[in-house]
């Protein structure tokens, strides 16, 4: 098979097509023939050799796919060989066919094209685990979103709004936040406003319940100003760097918690327990259009590259997918 591989550490450049052998599926896995696959920030940090894949992952890109499952264990999944899904894999989504456990498979959401459902599963996932469950995001809270207009931030304003919640959320340019009010969040400029003091105004002081942040760095001590009293602040990136200082008074008078997670290595067990959920509790938001898709642009294989080169450039809005075959 065809394949994108990272030659060595660096620049988009390093990204070669290269051929590989089929991989094999073991014991409750599939074998998917790749019609689509999601860029996510990850990829690029692997690629730049920040990120190294566990040592069970393939060493090839891609956390997300589309395709149509061709062998493999679909034993008491729902399942059949031949169906076309998306699912979570563990690396290797830059291919032409890669494995994935069947538990990390999921329908195609109807009115979906392969190319759409292959940006939903990594920020599916993501967003389903930190603001649902880690975040503990509850009927009547509010959420701000810090980078609202990034594969994370999309798919997490659509999910808190479908599911009732209000939802803020930050951006840097006005394209880019008006794309957050157009999916149901207020919007912020964080290069012209100062979210703190948007948060404090917007809700009458109050603060919000819940911070999903991928910037980290000195955005650290601004979101606990922003908490409500016994507030989560979620931290899932460090795109703005890995310290921070804290005032500690606060978390200990207002009861606030700060945590964060990373999805890939968890267990397979934890991430079917994930897929589960979110064919449970949001495919039928999809389904039912109050979730839709923000794809910002999409490229062949070999052009992997150009990919890179784009979401570096932070110009694009949501999603951007690399297609393996027509």
């Amino acid at each position: 098979m065809q394949a994108v591989e990272i030659r060595q550490p660096g620049g988009p450049e390093v990204l070669t097509i290269t051929t590989r052998p089929l991989p094999q599926p073991g014991a409750g896995e599939v074998l998917i023939e790749v019609i689509a696959a999601g860029v996510n920030r990850p990829d690029l940090l692997q690629r730049q050799g920040l990120y190294r894949a566990p040592p069970d992952a393939s060493d090839l890109p891609g956390l997300e796919v589309s395709g149509r499952i061709v062998s493999g264990d679909v034993d008491g999944s729902g399942f059949a060989i031949g169906d076309t899904i998306c699912a979570l894999v563990h690396g290797g989504g830059y291919a032409e066919y890669v494995c994935a456990p069947i538990g990390h498979c999921l329908p195609v959401p109807q009115n979906w094209s392969n190319v759409e459902a292959a940006s939903l599963p990594e920020t599916g996932f993501t967003v389903w685990s930190n603001v649902f469950e880690r975040g503990a995001l509850a009927a009547g809270e509010s959420l701000l979103v810090h980078g609202g207009s990034s594969g994370i931030g999309i798919t997490a304003i659509q999910m808190a709004v479908a599911r009732g919640h209000r939802v803020f959320a930050t951006a840097g340019t006005a394209d880019k936040v008006a794309a957050c009010v157009a999916l149901g969040a207020e919007g912020i400029n964080h290069r012209e406003q100062d979210f703190v003091t948007e948060i404090q105004a917007r809700t009458a002081g109050r603060g919000v319940d819940l911070i999903l942040d991928m910037v980290g760095g000195d955005y650290t001590a601004r979101n606990l100003a922003a908490l409500a009293d016994d507030g989560r602040l979620v931290i899932i990136g460090l795109l703005g760097g890995v310290r921070a200082e804290l005032p500690l008074a606060p978390i200990l008078m207002r009861r606030l918690t700060v945590t964060g997670a990373t999805l890939r290595p968890r267990p397979i067990a934890y991430k079917s327990a994930l897929a589960a959920a979110l064919r449970r509790e949001i495919w039928p938001l999809i389904d039912a259009g109050r979730i839709r898709p923000v794809i910002h642009a999409q490229f062949p294989l070999a052009q992997a590259a150009a990919a890179h080169r784009l979401m570096e450039s932070n110009q694009h809005i949501g999603k951007l997918v690399l297609t393996a075959r027509p």
